[in-house]
């Protein structure tokens, strides 16, 4: 077995436990927000459940990552050129290819009734957890440890696909799952050819940021939920113009990166 094999953390078992920490701490930390709620306001209880339950899973898992490989660092350096194309790939993703096909989950009323409580919170603490602490804790935790740790293992299909399948399954719902592991297919591809822990970053706050500013956008809340996308759009006729459109505009996006990606690696290789 060679050193870097040995070294390397995590596998797919691994993987996988990491994902229960991060279940496990979600569910420990659960009664913080429903005490302090009545005290702090539901938005702030929910700032401080999010961080304990993603803080205390990173610095858990950031602790078993270290004692495993002898690394605790985490590569940030992004190319400023390709920015506009990650962010404008996420925002064609999400309205071209994740609104769709979340439209074919019919949602519950219990589970609508979870999802129009967090649409209904638009203060900041609202923001700074979706954009900010949502987009740091859960790159670090799903690209910066566990995608990085499988890429020194397996190939990149096998890699990034676990990682993104493990990104939606702790989201504990169908209709994030979708958004979890499609953004986590393209976080990882990005990751697998940057290794830029700050281009997921911003791909992952581009797509928290559109849903946040969605709330002030649309006036029918409930056609943020995948429900009603002739209220949320205008008619079928522009649902079905403005997801082609960013269908096309995530292509294009993609397409261009690949380009890039490509150019890059034969400079590293000359």
């Amino acid at each position: 077995m060679t050193e870097t094999a040995t070294k390397s953390y995590p596998n797919v078992a691994q993987s996988f436990g990491i994902s229960g920490i991060v279940i496990l701490a979600m569910l420990l930390f659960s009664p913080v927000h429903y005490m302090t709620r009545h005290v702090i306001g539901k938005e702030g209880s929910m700032l401080i459940y999010y961080l304990l339950a993603m803080g205390v899973s990173f610095f858990i898992i950031h602790l078993i990552r270290k004692r495993k490989t002898g690394s605790s660092a985490f590569f940030f350096r992004v190319n400023p050129g390709i920015i506009p194309f990650i962010s404008l790939g996420t925002l064609g993703l999400l309205f071209g290819i994740i609104t769709p096909l979340g439209l074919l989950l019919p949602m519950p009323d219990s589970i609508k009734k979870m999802f129009m409580e967090l649409v209904q919170q638009t203060g900041p603490m609202s923001f700074f957890t979706m954009v900010v602490a949502a987009p740091i804790f859960e790159e670090l935790i799903f690209r910066g440890i566990i995608l990085d740790g499988l890429l020194k293992k397996y190939t990149p299909l096998k890699s990034i696909l676990i990682s993104a399948l493990l990104f939606g399954l702790v989201h504990l719902n169908p209709w994030q799952f979708i958004t979890g592991f499609i953004l986590g297919i393209f976080s990882g591809w990005v990751y697998y050819h940057t290794r830029s822990l700050l281009a997921c970053i911003i791909i992952h706050a581009t797509a928290n940021l559109t849903g946040f500013f969605l709330r002030f956008i649309v006036s029918d809340t409930e056609s943020l939920l995948y429900n009603n996308p002739n209220s949320m759009y205008g008619g079928y006729t522009n649902f079905l113009f403005v997801t082609g459109g960013c269908a096309a505009l995530a292509l294009v996006c993609i397409w261009f990166l690949n380009k890039e990606f490509m150019k890059r690696s034969r400079i590293e290789q000359a």
